[in-house]
């Protein structure tokens, strides 16, 4: 990754901090089917390049921490799941982010990084907007 590219990850890094709500999920091409790491009013917090994923009662549903790469076209992000089904696997992503907005789409451990935010089959898609 080049100077620039560490920039702008670094840029994007600071502009992940902090509490995001979820707004859309899609999986598999279904738009908000049952999703095990979410939940009515959950929110997921950023600190550093670690998140964690809490229900309004404080449980804790997902946790891990990620790697960014704004160098990339779509940027890319790998998720590191701490616990789950998904412990320890690198999940390839991209994602869009601005002040008020971030979306990811995800593939499974071992699959080429998405490139559109669509899904098909293995692929899981999210929405958020920044938490008051």
């Amino acid at each position: 990754m080049g100077k620039a590219a560490n920039g702008r990850s670094a840029d994007d890094l600071a502009m992940l901090q902090g509490t995001w709500e979820q707004v859309s999920f899609e999986e598999d091409g279904v738009l908000n089917p049952p999703d095990a790491h979410g939940a009515p009013g959950a929110k997921t917090s950023i600190i550093g390049n670690r998140f964690s994923v809490t229900t309004a009662e404080g449980e804790v549903l997902l946790e891990g921490t990620f790697e960014l790469d704004a160098g990339t076209e779509p940027r890319s992000i790998t998720w590191i799941d701490a616990i789950g089904p998904d412990a320890g696997k690198r999940l390839p992503a991209s994602y869009i982010l601005d002040d008020a907005r971030f979306v990811f789409i995800a593939a499974d451990e071992g699959a080429a990084r998405p490139t559109e935010f669509r899904t098909t089959p293995g692929l899981t898609m999210r929405s958020f907007i920044r938490s008051s």
